[in-house]
């Protein structure tokens, strides 16, 4: 049985930590962007891990290149949404179905272990039929299991031979092409335009994706002038025209049935899920 959606706003921070962990760097600002800068004005302190290096994710650059503008524009975008400190773990971009999620795990549990962050936000590893990329679904499993393995002190006691300590996450939050379940949904109205500032930074994947539809179009017999106009330019402000409405309309039609102007979906875990704990025999402190 489906839990009621919960519409929400975002609960003042009070610096307490939300770790964001995405695949690549422009997966922040085009899916969940809206609240990312919500958490940010509210006075959380929103820490952002990229795992991989976006390597491929251009068109007619070479890789150096490629992983040099990736890095500076995720920085520009984080700005955007109030990110306080970006962290890369330099996997290579769209391999992670051959990589080791063991190996992979244990960054996240270093990560855990040194912000020690209140809420950690990842890909639904467990996300609908739309979600089609590997990367994304091997970031959000391993960041569900060191959710479980950051509290026990028998993995990886290097971490706390260094100094760092065992910590419990208290919520997780899961966003996807949907997120598998719908459990939060959250109005982003006021922080839509920090989204599409910050997802207009990424200029580089942009114009990949840009020469990615363009292809398929002319495979399938259609042409979008809009997007011939955009590549023949090259000039990267030209973009927001692209990604703007884009942005919008797809924010509009999440929130429609909430009855909010925009919004973004979520799959939430509180408490490991016990919830049912902390009601009957837990006290606020």
């Amino acid at each position: 049985m489906s839990r009621p959606v919960v519409l929400d706003g975002v609960e003042p921070g009070n610096s307490r930590v939300v770790l964001v962990v995405t695949a690549h760097a422009d997966d922040a600002a085009l899916f969940i962007g809206g609240t990312v800068a919500a958490w940010s004005a509210a006075g959380w302190r929103v820490v952002l891990a990229r795992v991989t290096d976006d390597r491929w994710d251009s068109v007619g650059l070479d890789e150096a290149t490629t992983i040099e503008r990736s890095a500076r524009e995720l920085r520009s975008a984080a700005a955007a949404l109030g990110v306080a400190e970006v962290v890369d773990l330099g996997w290579p971009t769209d391999t992670l179905g051959d990589a080791s999620e063991v190996a992979l795990r244990e960054q996240v549990i270093r990560l855990v272990r040194t912000h020690r962050p209140h809420t950690i936000v990842a890909h639904d590893p467990h996300s609908g039929t739309g979600e089609d990329n590997l990367d994304h679904l091997v970031v959000g499993a391993a960041v569900a299991e060191s959710v479980w393995c950051a509290q026990f002190d028998l993995h990886h006691p290097e971490h706390l031979a260094e100094g760092l300590e065992v910590h419990g996450v208290f919520e997780q939050w899961y966003f996807g092409r949907p997120p598998g379940e719908v459990t939060h949904v959250v109005d982003t109205a006021s922080t839509l335009d920090a989204m599409v500032a910050a997802a207009a930074a990424h200029r580089t994947p942009l114009r990949n994706l840009v020469n990615q539809w363009r292809l398929q179009a002319r495979t399938g017999g259609w042409r979008i002038p809009l997007l011939d106009d955009v590549a023949a330019t090259d000039v990267d402000d030209d973009l927001i025209r692209v990604v703007d409405p884009l942005l919008r309309s797809r924010a509009a039609a999440i929130g429609a049935p909430y009855g909010l102007d925009a919004a973004e979906e979520f799959r939430v875990v509180t408490f490991g899920g016990m919830t049912e704990l902390l009601e009957v025999f837990g006290e606020r402190i």
